[in-house]
């Protein structure tokens, strides 16, 4: 049993530049089925998701670049980072000048990555692992939701919660490479990247992605 998942962390990863934001260093896994393997034996459960907070997936690398791009979208706002995985896009957030950023995510490892990750870049990241999707979205100046559509029935349910945003005021940013069930009615293309990835994660080593606002 994990009693230190920062520890598991340290040990099981490297600290290495983000290909698409090299200005952003994070701790990485460099293969997917090992961590993911010890994950569950560790935590005693099989059939555990992927461990999302130990890579940057494209729709996430995507939107992180946009924000750096842009800061204008966030400096000086409020954000929240929606299914924040390892914090890339959080920490993107707060290099773009961003006032305080909320990283969201229910995975039991995600506090500690984040943690470690924003420490890495120098930046300090709020985090909660409450679901939010049992509760209406939080008043903030923006949301930022990256690869958050990797299943229809969960898909079905944050492009819900995240247009209950948008109609609350909410500015609402969203990187995908294209999943399946992902839909872009309702939204604004903003830019479009190459996004360098891995055959471990995906079925391209390099991947479309493309970076949108809710309208």
């Amino acid at each position: 049993m994990i009693t230190d998942p920062a520890a598991f962390i340290l040990a099981n990863t490297r600290l290495q530049a983000v290909p698409h934001t090299p200005e952003i260093s994070l701790w990485l896994a460099d293969e997917i089925t090992p961590i993911w393997r010890m994950t569950e034996e560790e935590l005693g459960e099989l059939g555990l998701p992927p461990p999302f907070w130990a890579f940057a997936w494209s729709g996430g690398q995507g939107l992180a670049r946009w924000l750096l791009d842009t800061p204008a979208e966030v400096a000086g706002k409020s954000v929240l980072d929606f299914a924040t995985g390892s914090g890339l896009v959080g920490i993107a957030a707060m290099k773009a000048r961003a006032t305080q950023v909320l990283a969201a995510d229910i995975d039991p490892f995600c506090a500690a990555a984040v943690t470690l990750n924003a420490t890495a870049n120098g930046v300090a990241l709020a985090f909660t692992d409450v679901d939010l999707l049992d509760e209406p979205p939080p008043e903030v100046d923006v949301i930022c939701a990256g690869d958050v559509c990797y299943e229809k029935p969960m898909t079905d349910r944050v492009m819900d919660w995240l247009g209950t945003a948008r109609r609350q005021g909410s500015r609402v940013l969203i990187g995908d490479p294209h999943r399946t069930y992902f839909r872009s009615e309702g939204l604004v293309l903003l830019a479009e990247y190459q996004v360098p990835t891995t055959r471990e994660l995906e079925d391209f080593a390099i991947k479309r992605s493309s970076v949108w606002a809710m309208a």
